[in-house]
């Protein structure tokens, strides 16, 4: 218990040297430009071909759940502001065995960095055939990818204030681009009756709008929200700033989103509709469609924003997965050599440097790290769903220090948990088969740590955390019954249903057992729970 003491009090002076210069307009930010990347230019397609008109619905519910899910995060980030928070939290609730897990899924989405950075490379390819060969980079593409990671990391060297105004700058264009494009191609060749033509509104039936959120790519265009709680250490008064900013980041994503649905709905000419709206198809839709409604002055600036984007992505990115590498090392899943705060710019650079190195290894050519890459989006969705477990365990055990921005906390907590457990099964078969087991080789991490330390007894460690492991077993079993790419034992709804069953089972033994294990180790206090 004395080195967990020692390594707490040096957790507490590490966070202090964090500065806390990001307020609502940066913070809010940085929530859309992770949240906007390149699937702004693709999803409307995706949605529409799956829902046709209907698309429009799945847009509005993804935001309805999102933000759902989002409640939680805005309550830990306004009462429990730290570096990397997202990652402390469930240790703090949970105890070691999920700290590690969800710590591990953190790790693995330093991968979502190198898929922006291919995104951009893949657009350049248009004009720099040369980057790429076949579907993989070139040894060329490769010196290209490391030049950008290199260049992102530097930019966030030197200050978050810095960092903040730099991604000001890049998010009025991320805004900017979009909204010309929507009002650019409706002003241009809007057609009358589009949403009830070609087969009525909802042309495959109301079940293809929850089929669009996850085929579509709706609920992975729309995550991203937790950036602004993972720089609640480095905020102004965070009790304000940061509900303020992930909500505000949320609103702004869903509307730029549907108001690009819509335009993509009423602009698409009626030679592509031949086939019904499953039937269309373009390399780059809102590109090409600015080329058919003749604005090739829209098309060159799409092209553009096509590398901007996910390089405006790429760079929040790297940012908050520093703070996650930082807070690994609070979590001493990584050497806390890891957790060192340079003095000058209150930034974890050694965290930096070693993202950047992971980065480096995942744009080298080897098949098969693109099947690691696209199943990012779900190890999101797993801090999601620990975070609504350590709400509701916070709330029972330690309601004095809860923020009061979210008064119905104890029956929103275990809705976002069955809403985030949803959007995990609805990503698929094809996904969970890989990113749910692969979650579980953070099991061994945690046995690596209690071996070098032995400092807390491993079989009560198990027991607290076990349910994570049953929760994730069970989920991938039910991935493959189901309906949504699995063998399809179970038919729908019934799948789902059972899937929310499961999520409301889970919760309550994971608050039970949580409430135990904080009630026996309460969370210290950090450096950012002062008053600004």
């Amino acid at each position: 218990m004395s080195l967990e003491r020692s390594h707490d009090e040096t957790v507490r002076a590490e966070e202090g040297r964090l500065r806390r210069n990001l307020g609502v307009v940066s913070l809010t930010a940085i929530g859309f430009s992770n949240i906007v990347g390149s699937g702004w230019l693709f999803s409307a397609m995706y949605a529409g071909q799956i829902a046709g008109p209907a698309a429009l619905l799945a847009w509005v519910g993804a935001g309805l759940l999102c933000a759902l899910i989002a409640m939680v995060l805005v309550e830990l980030g306004a009462s429990r502001p730290e570096g990397g928070g997202t990652v402390r939290w469930p240790l703090y609730a949970n105890g070691r065995l999920v700290g590690s897990i969800v710590g591990w899924s953190t790790l693995l989405a330093v991968g979502s960095n190198t898929a922006e950075i291919m995104a951009i490379l893949q657009y350049a390819a248009h004009y720099l055939p040369w980057l790429l060969h076949g579907k993989l980079l070139s040894w060329y593409g490769v010196l290209c990818g490391v030049v950008l990671g290199v260049l992102l990391t530097t930019l966030n060297w030197y200050g978050v204030q810095l960092f903040g105004r730099v991604n000001n700058l890049i998010t009025i264009f991320k805004i900017g681009v979009p909204l010309l494009t929507v009002v650019a191609l409706l002003a241009s060749g809007s057609h009358a009756g589009r949403l009830t033509d070609h087969g009525g509104f909802a042309p495959y039936g109301y079940a293809a709008v929850l089929a669009a959120l996850s085929g579509g790519g709706i609920i992975y265009a729309v995550s991203g929200y937790q950036a602004p709680v993972d720089f609640s250490g480095e905020a102004i008064n965070p009790r304000r700033t940061v509900p303020l900013s992930v909500l505000l980041s949320i609103g702004l994503a869903v509307l730029t989103y549907i108001g690009l649905q819509a335009a993509f709905l009423f602009t698409v000419p009626d030679s592509q509709l031949a086939g019904g709206w499953a039937g269309v198809q373009f390399d780059s839709p809102f590109g090409q469609l600015a080329l058919i409604l003749n604005l090739w002055w829209l098309s060159v600036l799409l092209y553009a924003d096509a590398m901007v984007s996910p390089g405006g992505s790429g760079f929040v990115g790297i940012a908050m997965n520093a703070r996650h590498t930082y807070a690994l090392a609070k979590n001493r899943l990584l050497p806390t050599y890891f957790m060192r705060v340079h003095d000058g710019s209150g930034i974890p650079r050694r965290a930096l440097a070693l993202n950047l190195a992971i980065l480096v290894v995942l744009l080298l050519p080897f098949g098969g790290w693109q099947d690691i890459v696209s199943v990012m989006g779900t190890m999101y969705l797993m801090l999601y769903s620990s975070a609504a477990v350590a709400a509701a365990v916070f709330a029972r055990v330690e309601p004095e220090r809860l923020s009061g921005w979210v008064p119905g906390l104890p029956w929103i907590a275990p809705l976002s948990f069955v809403a985030a457990t949803e959007c995990v099964y609805w990503s698929g078969w094809d996904e969970l088969r890989f990113a749910l087991p692969l979650l579980l080789f953070g099991v061994p991490l945690f046995l690596r740590t209690w071996y070098a330390d032995r400092d807390f007894p491993l079989l009560a460690e198990l027991r607290k955390g076990g349910w994570l492991v049953g929760y994730l077993i069970v989920l991938t079993l039910l991935s493959w019954l189901g309906t949504f790419k699995g063998s399809g034992y179970l038919p729908a709804p019934y799948d789902s249903i059972l899937v929310a069953v499961l999520a409301i089972v889970v919760f309550r033994l994971a608050v039970r057992s949580g409430a135990a294990h904080l009630t026996a180790n309460p969370s210290p206090l950090m450096a950012t729970d002062r008053p600004a």
